[in-house]
């Protein structure tokens, strides 16, 4: 452990000291009253009353994590009046300008940074070295054809991509709003997914590789997001390899990157860009939900609607054919009813003459049964010759002589015994 010389040529500072003599230093070099002026490369622009600035040497990389930035700021009552003289010449700031700022050095000493408070602003080039260099590649990329390659060669917009691959950072915030947006569609997504950085100066190799791996697999489009972040953290979809290997790619290459305003060399070359990672998304969605309403929606609905006016049609059919059974029923009924009283009525005539012939019939035989009742012949005088036993006697023959027998008047019986047969014959 080594030891903290406290001799008196080297005083031990507190920390409020030692910015103390830091802002000491820098108001006697770069002081108010002798202001300096840096030129630079607008690399991110803020307004909020106030004007903040991040300014870089103009044409650094913004993949060169090392590069310096200053942090300027120009308070509201100097900014209002070069704003509006910028607006007047028409050279309103953005990112990627060249400017000159005039003004002094500061220490914010909560913070230990050190910023430059500008007093004045002049507008060196309308176009930065960097964004210089970027039109300069959108055009050969253009006149070369790889801007267009891919969305002249690929056809139109997939029909059905439903099977997608994904190039992306998994954990980010545009992973995961481009993922949700298909997880929430409702349909079956098939994602084959290649984790790739999406900044930094490794990010286009990893991104072509992804490309070329993909591209030789049977999916309907590649997919490449990432969500929003500054114009440093986007620089590597401005890639010319990128742009090329886009451009060769068979399939179809779509591109969700940053946010909305932010368009890459990327974007350009890819055969359908969008605005953010979940408007990418949105839009496969999208594009399967029409799909699924044209040819399975749609006829499905067309089914239902045809099943529903066939079973209105028939219904009412069935509703007829019971209301033409019932009349038909009722009318047979009545009918029947009819067949059936005019039959009993013919019954019953048929019956009485039947019963009224046998009555005449009956009281003619009950006039021939009573014409030959042997009680009619007893009152005119006639006996009924029995044996005792009970058998009529018709002939002498029927009994000896010495038999008891009994004969029957009309006021009561006689016994008696045969003692002579006289024969007729």
């Amino acid at each position: 452990m080594s030891e903290v010389d406290t001799s008196a040529e080297t005083p031990v500072l507190e920390v409020g000291d030692f910015y103390a003599i830091v802002t000491e230093t820098l108001e006697r070099r770069f002081s108010k009253n002798r202001p300096h002026t840096i030129r630079g490369e607008i690399a991110k622009i803020y307004e909020k009353g106030h004007l903040y600035l991040d300014i870089v040497d103009a044409g650094s990389s913004a993949s060169d994590a090392r590069r310096p930035v200053l942090n300027a700021h120009c308070w509201t009552s100097k900014w209002n009046t070069i704003k509006r003289d910028l607006a007047d010449a028409g050279t309103p700031l953005k990112p990627g300008m060249v400017v000159s700022v005039t003004g002094y050095a500061d220490l914010y000493a909560a913070q230990g940074k050190v910023g430059f408070t500008v007093t004045d602003i002049a507008v060196q080039d309308g176009l930065g070295d960097l964004a210089r260099r970027r039109q300069e590649l959108i055009g050969r990329l253009m006149s070369e054809n790889v801007i267009g390659e891919n969305r002249t060669n690929k056809r139109d917009f997939p029909e059905l991509p439903l099977r997608i691959g994904l190039i992306a950072s998994p954990g980010t915030e545009g992973y995961a709003d481009f993922k949700g947006q298909l997880t929430s569609s409702g349909f079956r997504f098939d994602i084959v997914e290649r984790a790739t950085l999406v900044q930094g100066d490794d990010a286009p190799r990893q991104i072509i590789a992804a490309l070329r791996e993909l591209d030789a697999l049977e999916l309907d489009a590649l997919c490449i997001v990432r969500g929003g972040g500054s114009k440093g953290d986007l620089a590597c979809f401005d890639d010319e390899d990128l742009a090329r290997a886009i451009g060769r790619c068979a399939k179809p290459v779509f591109t969700g990157i940053g946010h909305t305003g932010d368009i890459s060399i990327a974007d350009w070359a890819a055969s359908f860009y969008a605005i953010t990672p979940t408007k990418l998304g949105e839009t496969l969605a999208t594009t399967v939900r029409a799909w699924y309403d044209q040819h399975v929606g749609g006829p499905a609905q067309r089914i239902v609607q045809a099943a529903a006016a066939i079973l209105e049609e028939q219904t009412e059919f069935l509703a007829e054919r019971r209301r033409t059974m019932g009349f038909a029923v009722r009318d047979r009924l009545t009918a029947e009813q009819r067949h059936l009283t005019g039959v009993a009525d013919r019954l019953r005539l048929h019956s009485e003459h039947v019963l009224e012939r046998a009555s005449d019939e009956l009281e003619a035989r009950a006039q021939l049964v009573a014409a030959y009742d042997p009680t009619r012949r007893l009152e005119q005088g006639w006996a009924l010759v029995s044996t005792n036993a009970g058998q009529t006697i018709r002939s002498v023959s029927d009994v000896s002589e010495g038999v008891d027998i009994r004969i029957r008047l009309r006021d009561g019986h006689l016994g008696a015994t045969v003692t002579k047969k006289e024969s007729n014959a």
